[in-house]
């Protein structure tokens, strides 16, 4: 039990809290209904995003043998059966996949993030470039679910700034695992990720993390535009009064963000700065109390 619990990667489950973006940012967070359908949501992406792990692995498992971390994954150990693994992983998708039917439109999302990870797994993770923006797609879609889940109206900006927010993480896991191999000339585990060495990796980390910022500070100073509707959508928050008062925070959060990268190494795990770093977690406590003041106060 304690192996399938490992491969499931229960921490990595913070990563699919984004889907509740839609529902704080629309000022439905007090309506019942909407809660359970975003709750239902993030069940639906944990669930399915634990069976895309079991499968992966079990793909990776050779490969995983050869890696001085991985190798102590249950599958690549042998302390879990591949028939176990894929018995779960199927069950596990079913289930996201029938919670997700009852969430509204949340099922499309989860559907499209299933065929996402499809193409990574056998394709897109071995193209330089399409690795990173496969990966932004899959923190998108989940915001997507969120917002169909609830019929809410859908800003451009929170595509805009998920979509650039993802690809900075992505690209900062790469430059890690690129860093990692530096000097030891080992990437016949996973060949792409000498295409991230040599500085190419800082450069595109560096122009990712401006355009984000900026991408927010327009976000917080400019109204915006309802994608596929009224030219502007009244119930987003740009441009909102208060709203720029969650600058500090997220420049904060960055610049701590790309410490921790460059100079602590711990970029390979974005899930263990997001639940670890003490600084991380009051940056994010410090944002949600503006934007619910912002909001709903």
């Amino acid at each position: 039990m304690h192996a399938l619990l490992k491969s499931l990667r229960v921490r990595q489950w913070t990563k699919n809290l984004v889907v509740f973006a839609g529902l704080a940012f629309s000022g439905r967070a007090s309506v019942g209904e909407d809660v359970r359908y975003a709750a239902l949501t993030f069940v639906a992406f944990c669930l399915a995003s634990s069976g895309v792990y079991l499968f992966n692995d079990l793909v990776d498992r050779e490969r995983d043998r050869m890696h001085p971390a991985k190798r102590d994954r249950p599958l690549a150990a042998g302390t879990l059966s591949p028939a176990v693994a894929t018995a779960v992983g199927l069950l596990l998708i079913a289930l996201g996949t029938a919670l997700a039917w009852n969430a509204g439109q949340a099922a499309d999302a989860v559907l499209a993030y299933l065929v996402l990870q499809a193409l990574y797994s056998g394709w897109l993770k071995h193209v330089v470039v399409l690795d990173v923006f496969a990966i932004a797609a899959g923190f998108t879609l989940r915001v997507l679910a969120g917002v169909w889940a609830l019929d809410a109206p859908l800003s451009p900006w929170l595509i805009a700034c998920t979509m650039q927010l993802a690809l900075f993480l992505a690209l900062c896991k790469r430059r890690a695992e690129a860093a990692s191999l530096e000097g030891t000339g080992d990437v016949t585990q996973r060949p792409i990720l000498a295409e991230y060495g040599g500085g190419a990796a800082d450069v595109m980390v560096s122009v990712v993390a401006a355009s984000t910022l900026v991408t927010y500070t327009l976000y917080t100073l400019l109204p915006a535009a309802q994608l596929g509707a009224a030219p502007i959508d009244p119930t987003s928050q740009a441009g909102a009064p208060g709203m720029v008062w969650t600058l500090p925070f997220v420049f904060y959060g960055v610049l701590r963000y790309l410490y921790l990268v460059y100079r602590r190494e711990r970029g390979q795990r974005p899930e263990w700065i997001a639940t670890t770093d003490l600084p991380m977690l009051l940056t994010v406590l410090g944002y949600a109390t503006v934007v619910a003041w912002v909001i709903y106060g």
